[in-house]
Parts: structure tokens; sequence; C-alpha cells
């Protein structure tokens, strides 16, 4: 490893420690270290945005490709900026208005197709031992139909507030809530596997690239 590579293993290892300083208390040196994390992941947000979007988009349209046009966009980008001065914070609104009615009208037709209508199908998919007749996958997989089409109904009538949730209403709602809290509990764990998956390279970083490193370096 040259000296340059040797000093960065060196600096990442020390902000790691610096991050992980947390687990004992609050401290200054997690606070350097968060601070300058966050320092250099804007700086470096900055610089991607203007060398990827302002440069291409705004500056050589208009000066290369004659295009000024694209200058309307870029007061309504600056307008963003101006929430920041109360005195003249109300035009952000024009801005952010566009922004999310425009948004909205591109995300909607896609979430319909990408995610709405395909769990749609998949729900009101016609059984399998109709035309497989009883084989065990097409057993299994309408179990699993039935299973999909009870837990879509028992969550709809849970956050149906029309009727109260006494009686044959209130034991299907909870139901629902069984259902709900089986998702939520499913996202929790993928998170927190997620976390652990990071946790895991970060330990072996400081067990492989700097302790091992600096050992086989002495």
């Amino acid at each position: 490893m040259t000296i340059g590579e040797i000093i960065g293993v060196w600096l990442a290892a020390g902000l790691t420690l610096m991050m992980f300083s947390f687990i004992y208390r609050d401290n200054a040196f997690f606070k350097l270290g968060e601070h300058l994390y966050l320092g250099v992941s804007v700086g470096y947000f900055v610089n991607i945005q203007y060398h990827q979007v302002i440069v291409p988009d705004i500056v050589r349209a208009i000066r290369i490709e004659h295009n000024f046009w694209v200058i309307i966009p870029s007061i309504l980008g600056l307008f963003i900026l101006l929430r920041l001065m109360p005195s003249v914070a109300w035009l952000s609104r024009m801005s952010f208005a566009l922004y999310i009615g425009g948004f909205a009208g591109l995300a909607i037709p896609n979430v319909l197709h990408g995610y709405f209508l395909p769990q749609l199908a998949q729900t009101l998919r016609p059984f399998q031992t109709r035309d497989a007749g009883l084989t065990l996958p097409a057993v299994g997989a309408d179990l699993n139909q039935l299973v999909i089409l009870l837990g879509v109904f028992t969550v709809l009538i849970f956050f149906f507030f029309s009727l109260e949730h006494k009686r044959l209403i209130g034991g299907i709602s909870r139901v629902g809530l069984f259902f709900i809290m089986i998702s939520f509990g499913a996202s929790f764990g993928y998170t927190v596997m997620a976390r652990i998956s990071l946790l895991i390279g970060r330990f072996q970083f400081l067990i492989d690239d700097w302790i091992r490193g600096a050992i086989m370096r002495m």
C-alpha cells in the first residue's frame, strides 16, 4: 500500500471509532465525526449537482445550445432557496406547488401500473387446483392465495371506519391488525438486518484493513 492509502485507512478507522464512541455516551469526538460526515456529504452532493445538473442542463444549454427556456425552471429552482429568507419566502410556494403537482402527475400513473394493478391481479388470481387438480404444488399455491385474500379483506375492514368495530366487524378488524403487525415486523426485521450488515462491514474494515494491515506492515 502507498503512503496515501495508509493515511486513508487510518483516517477512515479513526472516523469509524469516533462514530462508535456514541455507544458509550455523547461526546466531542462523536460530534466532530458527525459534523465532518455531514459537511463532506453536503459538499460532495453540491459538487455532483453542479457538474451533472447545473453545467450540462443550464450553463451549456444557454451558452452552446442557446436554449433560453431553461432560465424559467432555473428561476423557479432559485425560488426554493428563498425559503431561507422570511421576507420573500412566499415565492417558494410557487416552485413547491409546481414540483409537487408535476411529481404527483408522473408518480400516480406509475404507482397504479407498477404496484397497485399487479397486486390487485395477484390477489384476484384464480385457484390453481381448478386446472391442475389436487396436486401438492397447486394446493400450496391455493393456500397461499387464501391467506392473501384473508389478509387483504381483513386489513381493509380494519381501515373501514364507517362501521363501529364491534362483534363480527371487531373480530375481523383484529385479524387485520394481526396481518398489519406481521407486515410491520417483517419490514422492521429487514431494516435491522440491513443495518447489521453495515455494522459487519465496518467491523471487517477495522479488523482486516486496519488492524491486520498495521500488523503486517510492522
